[in-house]
């Protein structure tokens, strides 16, 4: 048994596939059975001369999503589905599908969401699984090739990383505890130990959103770093993307042409990310909103909107790195330069907003016992934390990316709820 997607090395060789129907044509004395198995589509082709009279009859009772075994020779074809084809000599149904509900024709996203589980098998989805499956791969390969140990986070926390507005409550034997909103603290208290390690694991936001941004279940990716300053965590996450852009260029040209995405516009992000400080980046959208370019409720002091982190995208033509933040916009962990500067950065993409959240940690124990009671966070449930800043305190930093965010930036998809296999949002539980 051989997967599709190595069918190009077999020519000429007798091999068995195993999959699905993803669809049939023919009629006479010849079929083609187009069929998936997860790895890519081949295309199969039954002449009634060269299978028994009873298989012959079996590929004509096959039916949309029907599971089959199928021998045959390979044979390499440019015009084929994935470059080569198989000539059928055998094949053996396991199961007819019968009725099955996604049909070739055109369904609204309603009706997909309620079969996610079913949706997941076109050619799109199949495709954005890949994707992911890549994405995430090189996010490790390459923080893996740098140094760091993954060192995972719980998800039960008794406390929240970035305010309490947020937070999925639920109750811990005797005592109230959070779905987490991020590892990052207890990555920062990882690299205390190891130096340099990330956490990758799924978060919880309890946002009441509808944008096509956001997800209250999402997968994150954060490093952290100690003896790091804001260059050093710039540095890495750059270095981390445009790796990952290579990776999918390399590997997935098939399944970007399947998401109709240009390659060339991936190749052209492969280039140094502009670095702009907060200040710099107020001063050209107030400008270009007073040239009528584009319009905004920004203000100098506020946080990035949608509509200004497209113009940030548009204008540059690949991602942007916006740095030196108004520390009021920012977490209560982040160090300031002295002047109400957070050190932190955003990573702006285009089409995509903020894929990239990160910031040098505040390493002074009394300057960020302040912050928590600044914050009226409780002490007691923060004191573990306050201890990193005890025992060795070092300057450190780090990030946080968001994977569904990024799967949606590089792969052109515009909603994030078909980047994630199932998807949980404000209004949906199910599948």
């Amino acid at each position: 048994m051989v997967r599709i997607d190595t069918l190009s090395s077999h020519d000429g060789e007798e091999v068995k596939l195993q999959g699905w129907l993803y669809n049939k044509r023919g009629k006479g004395k010849l079929l083609f059975l187009l069929l998936r198995d997860g790895s890519g589509i081949c295309q199969c082709v039954v002449a009634k001369n060269s299978v028994s009279e009873e298989d012959f009859e079996a590929a004509k009772a096959l039916t949309q999503e029907s599971s089959v075994e199928i021998c045959g020779t390979v044979k390499l074809d440019e015009r084929a589905p994935g470059g080569s084809e198989l000539k059928v000599s055998s094949l053996q149904v396991g199961q007819i599908a019968v009725d099955y509900p996604i049909t070739p024709k055109k369904h609204g996203p309603g009706f997909l969401m309620d079969h996610r589980h079913l949706w997941l098998r076109s050619k799109r989805q199949m495709a954005l699984m890949r994707l992911r499956h890549r994405i995430q791969q090189s996010f490790r390969n390459y923080l893996d090739g740098e140094g760091f140990f993954c060192v995972d986070s719980p998800i039960f926390t008794p406390n929240a990383c970035e305010g309490t507005s947020t937070l999925f409550e639920t109750k811990y034997f005797d005592q109230m505890a959070y779905l987490t909103q991020s590892g990052q603290l207890y990555a920062e208290a990882s690299a205390m130990a190891l130096g340099r390690v990330y956490c990758f694991g799924p978060t919880f936001r309890a946002e009441k959103s509808k944008t096509r941004r956001h997800l209250t279940e999402f997968w994150m990716l954060e490093p952290e770093i100690a003896y790091a300053d804001l260059d050093q965590v710039c540095d890495l996450a750059e270095g981390m993307l445009r790796h990952t852009i290579r990776q999918l260029l390399s590997h997935h040209r098939g399944d970007l042409e399947d998401l109709e995405r240009d390659p060339e516009l991936l190749a052209s992000w492969d280039r140094e990310f502009p670095r702009l400080t907060y200040d710099e980046t107020a001063d050209m959208l107030m400008a270009w909103q007073a040239e009528g370019k584009y319009e905004s409720q920004f203000r100098p002091g506020d946080d990035l909107g949608a509509p200004d982190e497209t113009m940030l995208g548009e204008h540059f033509g690949c991602p942007v790195m916006v740095t030196h933040w108004p520390a009021a916009v920012k977490a209560f962990y982040m160090k300031q330069d002295g002047h109400g500067r957070a050190l932190g950065v955003d990573i702006i993409a285009p089409t995509a907003g903020e894929i990239v959240g990160g910031a040098v940690r505040e390493d002074d124990h009394d300057v960020l016992l302040q912050r928590i009671q600044e914050h009226e966070l409780p002490i007691e449930a923060f004191q573990w934390y306050l201890d990193l800043r005890k025992y060795g305190s070092v300057p450190h930093g780090g990030f946080g990316i968001g994977l569904e965010r990024t799967v949606s930036w590089l792969s052109g998809v515009e909603h994030v709820r078909e980047c994630i296999p199932f998807p949980r949002t404000i209004g949906r539980l199910s599948p």
